[in-house]
């Protein structure tokens, strides 16, 4: 499914309560499970859920916590580290990674998770196009954060007691822990050892999605 395909199909959906479309089965655990609503909300769009790099053939959709007026209540789960670990500690191009490939072209779709699940309902989407003329200096500001975090990552490697990599903070994204035991420690063939005894992951701030909301 292409990303434009997604923005008709969920048209219908904005500020339509979340018991209204889906069922009982469906909304088993949904409070425990963080990645549940936004699994539903492509389940509703038509788009299957499979592991693949992308969410659509051509972009990504992103879903968040948020109150009623959009304010974001969480950061955003971008990607997991583990994998790319090596790119990062050798700064990589930030056009080539991993990470650009997965922010480059997003969907997000703010869901307001106040009181009872069965009342919870989509916000209006806002599409990010890191390509168009207009997010120049977001892209600007992202790539500066991301060889900011690869410094930062490389000298707590290098530095810190333990020897490992601690959450490390750019301007609109961050890269901190994010397992569940059994911890999934991550190995550096550059550096020959673990260089955390558990995964991390990228994130958007709070910033980001306040910053494009306020851009859209």
């Amino acid at each position: 499914m292409l990303l434009e395909e997604a923005k008709d199909k969920l048209e219908p959906l904005i500020n339509r309560k979340l018991g209204d479309l889906v069922d009982e089965e469906q909304m088993e655990g949904i409070i425990r499970a963080k990645g549940r609503t936004g699994q539903l909300l492509e389940i509703l769009i038509g788009n299957k859920n499979s592991p693949r790099t992308l969410d659509f053939t051509d972009g990504e959709l992103k879903t968040n916590k948020c109150d009623r007026y959009g304010k974001p209540l969480e950061t955003m789960f971008i990607t997991q580290i583990n994998s790319i670990i090596d790119d990062l500690i050798s700064k990589k191009d930030f056009y080539r990674t991993h990470l650009y490939e997965k922010i480059s072209n997003l969907l997000y779709v703010p869901i307001c998770k106040e009181g009872d699940p069965w009342n919870w309902f989509f916000l209006p989407y806002i599409h990010v196009n890191l390509n168009d003329e207009k997010n120049y200096e977001l892209k600007a500001q992202l790539e500066k954060d991301y060889y900011n975090i690869c410094e930062q990552l490389k000298i707590c490697i290098e530095t810190s007691d333990d020897g490992y990599i601690h959450t490390s903070n750019g301007e609109l994204i961050q890269i901190r822990s994010k397992d569940s035991k059994p911890y999934g420690p991550i190995f550096s063939n550059i550096y020959n050892r673990y260089i955390s005894d558990k995964n991390h992951a990228f994130y958007f701030k709070k910033e980001f999605m306040k910053y494009i909301a306020q851009n859209r």
